[in-house]
C-alpha cells in the first residue's frame, strides 16, 4: 500500500464571480444545503491526511469575507488573478509544505468524492499529470454559423472536470516559461497548459456528481442532492 500522507497539496480556484448565476455575490458563497457552496469541496480536501495543505484563491474584494467565514490550520487564502489559470498560479506559488504534487479543483464542483481524489493521487504517482473527466454520452457535432460541419466519434470524447493535477515543480517551470513567452491563447484549465507544452495528461474517470454548478437551474439540481 502506497503511503500518500502529506504528499499532495490542493489549490482551489474560487476567484470567479459566477455571472451566469446572476445575483450580487460570488456563486461559491451561495448557500447550498445549509452552507456556502465552496465549503463542500474545501472540507473534503481538508479532511484527508493525503493533503498537506490547501490554498484557496478568491476575489480580492471578498478575501476578508472568506477569512472571517472559515479558517483551518491547513488552509491559506490568497487573492486570485485576472484569469482562472492565473488564480491557480497564485495558489501554486503560495504553497509552503513539502508536498510533491498539487491537485487543482474548482469549488463550483462541490460534490467531489474522496475516492476520485485518491484515484487522482494514485495516477499522479504511478503515471504523471492527469485530470478527471467523464465520457461523452451524447453524439458530438462540430458546427459553424448554426450548421453542422462534422460528427465526432463520441468514444474519443471526454468532458473535462477537476481535479486536474501535476507535480508542483512542473507547473512552476511551465509558469516560468509562460512569463518569459506569453501564451497566444487563454487556458481554460491546467490540462490545456500541460498539453501546450507537450506534457502527457492521463484521464481519471469522473461522474455526474462531480459536475459544475453554473446556472440557476444547476443550483436547484444540486440543492436536491443535499436533502
Amino acid at each position: 500500500m502506497l503511503d500518500f500522507k502529506g504528499k499532495f497539496a490542493a489549490v482551489l480556484p474560487a476567484g470567479g464571480l459566477g455571472k451566469r448565476m446572476g445575483g450580487n455575490i460570488p456563486k461559491q458563497l451561495l448557500v447550498l444545503g445549509g452552507k456556502p457552496v465552496y465549503r463542500y469541496s474545501l472540507e473534503t480536501f481538508l479532511s484527508m491526511d493525503e493533503i498537506a495543505e490547501v490554498v484557496m484563491a478568491v476575489p480580492a474584494d471578498w478575501k476578508d469575507h472568506f477569512e472571517k467565514d472559515f479558517s483551518h490550520p491547513k488552509l491559506k487564502i490568497v487573492v486570485g488573478g485576472a484569469e482562472r489559470w492565473q488564480s491557480v498560479e497564485n495558489g501554486v506559488n503560495a504553497l509552503t509544505s513539502n508536498a510533491e504534487f498539487v491537485l487543482v479543483h474548482d469549488v463550483a464542483r462541490p460534490f467531489i468524492s474522496k475516492e476520485i481524489i485518491l484515484d487522482v493521487c494514485k495516477t499522479l504517482v504511478e503515471k504523471g499529470s492527469c485530470l478527471v473527466a467523464k465520457p461523452a454520452v451524447d453524439t458530438i457535432k462540430i458546427a459553424k454559423d448554426g450548421c453542422v460541419q462534422q460528427t465526432i466519434d463520441r468514444n474519443t470524447v471526454w468532458m473535462a472536470q477537476t481535479p486536474q493535477a501535476a507535480s508542483i515543480a512542473l507547473l512552476k517551470k511551465l509558469y516560468g516559461r509562460i512569463a518569459a513567452e506569453p501564451l497566444n491563447f487563454t487556458p481554460t484549465d491546467e490540462a490545456s497548459i500541460l498539453e501546450y507544452f507537450g506534457e502527457s495528461v492521463y484521464i481519471v474517470k469522473g461522474n455526474n456528481l462531480n459536475d459544475k454548478l453554473t446556472t440557476p437551474e444547476d443550483f436547484e439540481i444540486f440543492a436536491s442532492r443535499t436533502r
